[in-house]
């Protein structure tokens, strides 16, 4: 079997970028063999942090011949358009093109026969495209060259069937990178180089050479090796799926090393002794049996050492206590003031030049939230104000300097350090989340009105000022802002109505002229879209949230959703889907004759032009279902407005099966289009029909 192989050799690429940078480069190879007319048989990358390897399998050893054809004019047209169609066609005369018989008559093609290149011919420009149009996240230039790549680019194999293509990729106008057969395996353990040949043995040799090349194998080696060195010490590694997928970029040859953590820093909160470990040093932190964080951690090297890691471990030791003595000293020193203190500095904190200080936004959190505390059961109005108060304040701290990614956290510690009450201390440690689809949503009735607060002052924010998402840019978060609260509404089951939440945010905004009954609705139908997003990915059927939706008149999300549920059971039944072909055929109806006679059908239904029996029932059934779906929409009962709905089911067939609407009757013709309207206006009731798809 053929095979391609290229290694591009490189300093170290961020671990965030390895796997999908090269399956971007092994798309575009694949996309450039594919136009130039290759078929192949697979095709794979494997990356570590030095090197991206392509592999592709089964390239013919040449292009496959193909055929073009011109056509040209009609036999007998004038010489002046015969003579151009020889020209265009690169023929000296009429005898090299075929005279074929059509439809529409003889007409003269030229047929060429193209004969394909060999493969090795037409590879290094090909190599040489796919690399140029990569484009990283971040790229950069080095020495002199004009050439961009993520990181300083080395050396370049290109082979075919064990060959090397004969290639350059250009780096600046005096100098490039020749295609050759020579890599290197692991920086110090294996420094030398090795001769190509094929893949298989490019893989072998850099096992001896001390590189583990596949992704997979090494995450595998690290989990395992990890396991195994707690287990050795009666602990569990806390499972964390990011953190290894980091790790495994991050080194060629994994080599997992347990240290110790001082006892004294053990009585540092646990998130500070993780997040030190996790963000600042990429080590994996361990729990003993009952689940209580103990004093080891485990990290992976990228070297094998004669004294098994001791000095390495000692090392890591080393910066890792010097990390947790600041964070010790922030800890002590950040208790000794209360956070009510703190809350004046927050106005020296720019929260958005259009918006004011942060302390300006907490001014707004607080009666955003209180408002909200009315509708949400256990919430109690003196704690919401309290927590909203203080939900800030942490961001002055030393320890939240340090480490950023505890704000809010280190507040919940330091409100119950200075005697809040459990429940203002919780409020302030979750008024971040839910940050994220698998963050956990807030039950507490104190953390969720402030948790929604905080997010509805900066949706209403950055609507006031015009700042809104647009496209894929959203430098605010305000898509996360908006499925947050949906959780935090659908979650808690709370029955809430957001427009005048929303309007309170609004009116709080220290922004002029912002029409904010446009504004509130608009946000309101951004929330209501990211909710249907939301639910698509549940399986729910987002047309039938945009029909509940559509009028704009909802705003109550938990009930929005009972209504989608019990329209979902409608239409999915055969009396909902005949319903649903009525309403179709009667608005059908409706648009057309409205539109032609220039006026809408919405007068009254006259009893007394009712003719047909048909027509007649019909009319006294939508009537009843109109008042029955009416009644129980009042009540919540959606259930039973769709039951009543679904009973249109038979008389709106007979209708359609025995009168004839457009009757010769000017009168009649009018008053049956009436009771068309009278059931888009009934069905219409519990839903926009005209909103559900087929």
């Amino acid at each position: 079997m053929s095979e391609l192989f290229i290694e591009l050799f490189s300093e170290e690429i961020p671990a965030r970028m390895q796997r999908s940078g090269a399956k971007a480069l092994l798309d575009i190879l694949t996309k450039k063999l594919s136009e130039a007319g290759f078929t192949f048989d697979k095709s794979e990358f494997l990356v570590t942090p030095r090197r991206i390897a392509l592999i592709v399998n089964g390239l013919p050893e040449k292009q496959p011949d193909i055929k073009e054809e011109k056509k040209g004019p009609k036999e007998g047209s004038p010489e002046q358009a015969l003579q151009g169609f020889m020209r265009g066609a690169g023929i000296a005369s009429l005898d090299e093109a075929e005279l074929r018989e059509t439809p529409k008559g003889n007409f003269y093609f030229a047929v060429k026969e193209i004969k394909g290149q060999p493969t090795l011919d037409i590879l290094p420009g090909l190599i040489v495209e796919t690399i140029q149009a990569m484009v990283w996240p971040k790229s950069q230039k080095w020495s002199r060259h004009d050439f961009r790549w993520v990181r300083p680019l080395h050396s370049i194999i290109a082979l075919f069937n064990g060959d090397v293509i004969k290639g350059e990729l250009p780096l600046s106008a005096t100098s490039s990178i020749e295609f050759g057969n020579l890599s290197k395996g692991h920086r110090f353990l294996a420094p030398g180089d090795f001769t190509v040949t094929g893949f298989d043995e490019y893989k072998s040799e850099l096992a001896k050479a001390k590189v583990v090349l596949d992704h997979n194998e090494r995450q595998t080696h690290i989990l395992d090796g990890i396991t195994k060195l707690a287990s050795s010490k009666g602990l569990v590694v806390i499972d964390d799926p990011k953190l290894l997928e980091e790790v495994t970029g991050l080194v060629e040859w994994p080599v997992p090393l347990i240290g110790r953590i001082d006892d004294n820093l053990m009585a540092l909160p646990p998130e500070v002794l993780t997040t030190s470990m996790r963000e600042h040093q990429k080590y994996f932190a361990t729990v003993d049996s009952k689940g209580e964080l103990a004093p080891y951690f485990i990290t992976i090297s990228n070297m094998e050492t004669a004294d098994k890691g001791a000095a390495i471990v000692a090392g890591n030791e080393r910066v890792l206590r010097a990390r947790l003595a600041d964070a010790e000293f922030f800890w002590n020193q950040d208790r000794k003031k209360g956070l009510a203190s703190r809350i004046p500095a927050l106005n020296s904190i720019v929260f958005h030049a259009k918006l004011g200080s942060v302390g300006d936004k907490i001014d707004r959190i607080a009666p955003i939230a209180v408002a909200l505390a009315e509708a949400i059961p256990g919430a109690n109005t003196d704690q919401v104000r309290s927590a909203a108060r203080l939900c800030k304040a942490d961001l002055v701290t030393g320890m939240v300097g340090e480490f950023p990614e505890l704000q809010g956290l280190m507040g919940q510690y330091y409100a119950e350090n200075d005697g809040e009450t459990q429940a203002v201390a919780k409020a302030i440690g979750e008024h971040y989340s839910p940050l994220g689809p698998s963050d956990p949503c807030p039950t507490a009735p104190v953390s969720v009105a402030v948790a929604m607060a905080d997010k509805l002052d900066s949706l209403a924010g950055f609507w006031a000022i015009d700042e809104k998402p647009t496209g894929s840019k959203d430098p605010f978060a305000l898509r996360r802002s908006a499925l947050g609260i949906i959780r935090l509404v659908l979650e808690n089951e709370l029955r809430l109505g957001l427009r005048p939440a929303i309007e309170t945010a609004l009116s709080l905004q220290p922004v002029e002229g912002v029409d904010q009954k446009t504004a509130a609705q608009d946000l309101l139908n951004f929330i209501v879209d990211r909710m249907k997003v939301s639910l698509r990915e549940k399986g729910v059927r987002h047309d039938l949230i945009a029909a509940v939706f559509a009028k704009g008149e909802e705003d109550d999300l938990l009930r929005g959703l009972n209504r989608v549920e019990a329209l979902a059971r409608l239409v999915e039944s055969d009396d909902g889907t005949n319903l649903l072909a009525a309403y179709r055929r009667a608005s059908s109806i409706l648009s057309k004759e409205e539109k032609k006679d220039k006026r809408s059908f919405s007068d009254a239904v006259q009893t007394s032009l009712l003719k047909d029996e048909h027509e007649a029932t019909f009319h006294k059934l939508l009537n009843q279902t109109s008042q029955a779906a009416g009644s129980a929409i009042e009540n919540e009962d959606y259930g039973s407005a769709m039951t009543a709905m679904a009973s249109l089911r038979a008389p709106g067939d007979a209708f359609f099966d025995n009168v004839m609407v457009n009757a010769p009757e000017a009168e009649i013709r009018e008053n049956r289009l009436n009771l068309l309207n009278l059931l888009r206006q009934t069905v219409s009731t519990v839903a926009d029909f005209s909103k559900i798809e087929s």
